[in-house]
């Protein structure tokens, strides 16, 4: 059964006035938290100024500092408190686990002094009303539900995150189970992992009260909820909101047992009213917290397993998503700082609300060095990875493994350990802070093993699914999450190393350096390093993450599913399960690639290379195998614009088009350029920017440019005949050198004739400069040899190259030898 009334709107409460005890929501602001604490004080805040712009916000009150002190001061409570904490070690997690239970009992125990206990059932009442019903029925005769959550006086301060130390009670029905709750809230300030975090952050425990907050239920039990920052949580990418959502109620998202749908929405889009969806990932939602038919205080909720074929779509909507980035951007606005906000979604009404919000702690302490970890590639080259899972923190660390599998064993953890645990609750901490990285079975990048990882500054890998099964204590692993989106677990203790620059101090240099990027996931973060934009966004790379199914077996199934082999079909259907159809998942996901790379890059220029996998590299996607044929030498054969202009590719290659064309006219980001690859001929030339204009893709057209790369030694001899029909050439150096002097750079049995600098190859790329040169045009080079050479650099300076395009972890370097400044 569920309730018939649903939540008032934002704002509204019923007749009745604050007191000393008690305040409600909205006789409350910003300078309330001495009072109410951040969490209520935040609470009061927008349902006093944000309801007018839109922001949905529950309904409630919050006691207050006062009550607390009242019903810890004036019953004895505080001596007692007081007497047992003193000379508390707690690194002596034992001792610490024994005192913290010995007070909680003591609290939770404890009747309320008879005013205070008044005051919290005249409110009670008063919102009960509100609600339509009354404390025997609601409507339908059930009793409203509420939510009683604490606030503490110095939490969610811009400097300090308690990361939910305190408690959380949810679906508390009656006044007795409210009252029942308080006490609980006020006892959980004397958690083992509060107790800790206020004496290693140096709170005094007196200075710090809390305010238990009681606030209408949103029904997300039957609906979805999850967290949004206003940035991103990894890198402190600024220009999006990131989204996560669940089914059901928002503590599985937040404690970690759920590992949710995620969503990118890109700020300057969403202002400008256009469509902003930067990115969509599926989670597993495997669970769901929902309500019981218990009333027992602690007893309220439940997880229950989600159907398999629900847990395959997306928990929002695009426009649902996009609602709540717009709550997002005006709840940032406001406050005037990165923001950390949980929402729910109501299932009875349908309606998005805001069930806190409170400034985000981690990237918004960030200064200007960018400190990038890195890993031996040949290390990992021959290492196995034991388990993977989502990179949290971008860092590396590596110790022996310990797996916890009860907060009872906390006192056998070590320093230096890795800690691996199938969720880490926050009861925790005090043995987090003392690990050299993180590893939990479940949770996602909001998820508290997230929040309190990146606080403390180590990496963590959560979500893996089985790190506590396949991972043995005393293993020595490294814990990498270095390398992109997905955190790896590496058997054995690897080599890496840490680079620090100072961005405020990178010197001028007399080319423009722009970056290589393929994998949407690390955008973001790459975007951090000094760069004039983005020289070669490879679409096939963007292909084979995002898609990694043949495009011609999503244009069977689209068209007649019977043609695909049963075991073909299947696989594909459930990976596309999530979208409308095999041609809206491939044109969505290419969309999302290009747009994460061209939003972290914005204004400066992308320049996305159409796919340029050979035959052999497409026979490797699902399905892959019945479409392409088997070729000699793939290097030289049905690949770049011969394949774009070929019939039996030209319905993949529309889908392409018409990605980008989403990207750069609905997006807007028209930084987007496009290039075509392995053009032979000038009647190539010629097709290829029709077949373009054909999709929409035409030239000058807000501001679209398309750039050729200069790669086939023909391109070179005449350059002049391809720039007719381009916008500039970007030199592909890898097939000029090869083509040009004849060898198969795959071979090593030629390898050591490999190089950029032979004087054949430059004058090709001589040609090419001087020709772009004389026409306005602009030149660049993309290849690996300026990276690797440094005279190479030096002699295209000389030439008057435009750009150079670098692998990312070549940027840095590269960029002071060229400014005239010691990279060591």
């Amino acid at each position: 059964m569920t309730e018939t009334s649903t939540p008032s709107p934002a704002g509204e409460q019923p007749a009745g006035g604050s007191t000393v005890n008690v305040r409600w929501f909205s006789d409350l602001g910003m300078g309330d938290i001495e009072q109410v604490g951040g969490k209520n004080a935040s609470l009061g805040e927008m349902v006093s100024h944000l309801t007018d712009l839109g922001v949905r916000v529950p309904d409630g009150f919050a006691t207050t500092s006062e009550a607390f002190h009242h019903f810890i001061g004036d019953t004895g409570l505080k001596e007692r408190i007081s007497g047992l904490l003193r000379d508390l070690d707690t690194d002596d997690v034992r001792r610490l686990a024994e005192v913290g239970r010995t007070i909680r009992e003591e609290v939770v125990a404890q009747p309320f002094p008879a005013d205070l206990e008044a005051d919290v059932r005249a409110a009670y009442d008063q919102l009960v009303a509100g609600a339509g019903g009354s404390d025997a029925g609601a409507g339908s005769g059930e009793q409203p539900s509420f939510a009683v959550r604490s606030s503490a006086t110095a939490e969610d301060l811009p400097d300090a995150s308690f990361a939910g130390q305190q408690e959380t009670f949810l679906n508390v029905r009656g006044i007795d189970a409210v009252l029942l709750s308080i006490r609980e809230v006020y006892a959980s300030l004397y958690n083992d992992r509060a107790i800790a975090y206020r004496v290693h952050h140096g709170f005094e425990h007196d200075a710090v009260a809390l305010s238990a907050g009681v606030q209408r239920m949103v029904r997300s039990d039957i609906g979805s909820s999850g967290v949004m920052f206003t940035m991103d949580t990894e890198s402190g990418f600024d220009d999006a909101v990131f989204v996560t959502s669940a089914y059901g109620l928002g503590e599985g998202v937040v404690q970690g047992a759920v590992n949710p749908d995620e969503f990118y929405v890109y700020k300057p889009a969403l202002r400008a009213g256009r469509p902003a969806l930067l990115k969509r990932g599926i989670g597993g939602k495997a669970t769901k917290m929902v309500y019981t038919d218990d009333q027992t205080v602690g007893r309220t909720t439940e997880f229950v397993e989600v159907d398999p074929a629900e847990s395959r779509l997306f928990s929002l909507t695009d426009d649902e998503v996009e609602e709540l980035a717009r709550h997002a951007l005006t709840i940032e606005e406001h406050y005037g700082r990165p923001m950390d906000i949980e929402w729910g979604k109501d299932g009875l009404d349908g309606l998005l609300y805001v069930l806190q919000a409170r400034p985000e702690t981690v990237q918004s302490r960030r200064g200007g060095t960018l400190e990038r970890f890195k890993i031996d590639a040949k290390a990992t080259a021959g290492a196995d990875v034991v388990v993977e899972g989502r990179a949290i923190g971008q860092k590396i660390g590596a110790g022996a493994v310990r797996v916890m599998r009860s907060i009872d064993d906390m006192h056998e953890f070590h320093e230096g350990e890795v800690l691996v645990a199938d969720m880490t609750d926050p009861d925790w901490e005090p043995i987090m802070k003392r690990a050299s990285a993180i590893v939990t079975n479940r949770g996602g990048r909001t998820c508290h093993a997230a929040i309190i990882a990146r606080e403390l500054g180590i990496p963590a890998v959560v979500g893996t699914g089985s790190g506590t099964r396949d991972l043995a204590d005393g293993r020595e692993v490294t814990v990498s999450c270095a390398e992109g989106d997905t955190g790896l677990v590496y058997d054995g203790v690897l080599d890496f190393s840490v680079e620090r620059t100072e961005l405020d101090s990178m010197p001028d240099v007399p080319v423009k350096i722009m970056m290589n990027v393929g994998t949407p996931e690390q955008a973001f973060a790459f975007s951090r390093l000094p760069h004039k934009g983005v020289g070669l966004a490879r679409l096939e790379f963007v292909i084979n993450r995002q898609i990694g199914i043949h495009p011609k077996a999503l244009l069977d199934l689209a068209a007649d599913p019977d043609s695909l082999p049963g075991d073909l079909r299947a696989a594909i259907e459930e990976t596309i399960a999530a979208y409308a159809g095999p041609r809206e998942f491939f044109v969505q996901r290419v969309a999302e690639g290009i747009a994460m790379i061209a939003a972290a890059f914005a204004p400066e220029p992308v320049i996305v290379r159409m796919s340029d996998f050979k035959s052999n590299e497409y026979a490797n996607l699902v399905g892959g195998t019945r479409y392409e044929p088997e070729e000699e030498n793939p290097m030289i054969g049905y690949r770049g614009a011969s394949r774009y202009l070929s019939a039996d590719f030209a319905e993949c290659f529309a889908m392409e088009c018409e990605a980008l064309r989403h990207v750069r006219d609905e997006m807007g980001l028209t930084n987007v350029r496009v290039m075509i690859p392995f053009v032979r001929t000038v009647k190539e030339a010629e097709g290829v920017i029709a077949l373009l204009g054909e999709h929409g893709l035409r030239r000058g057209e807000n501001d679209l440019k398309v750039v050729m790369m200069c790669e086939v030694p023909s391109n070179a001899v005449i350059p002049e005949a391809f720039l007719e029909h381009f916008d500039g050439f970007s030199i592909g150096s890898n097939d000029m050198t090869q083509l040009t002097l004849g060898l198969d750079r795959d071979s090593a049995l030629v390898a050591d004739g490999f190089d950029e600098r032979d004087p054949a190859v430059l004058h090709m790329l001589s040609s090419a400069i001087e020709a772009c040169k004389r026409q306005g045009k602009y030149v660049g080079i993309c290849g690996q040899g300026p990276s690797d050479h440094p005279d190479l650099a030096d002699w295209l300076v000389e030439q008057g190259i435009e750009s150079m395009s670098l692998n990312p972890d070549t940027v840095v370097d590269t960029w002071l030898r060229l400014g005239g400044v010691s990279a060591g």
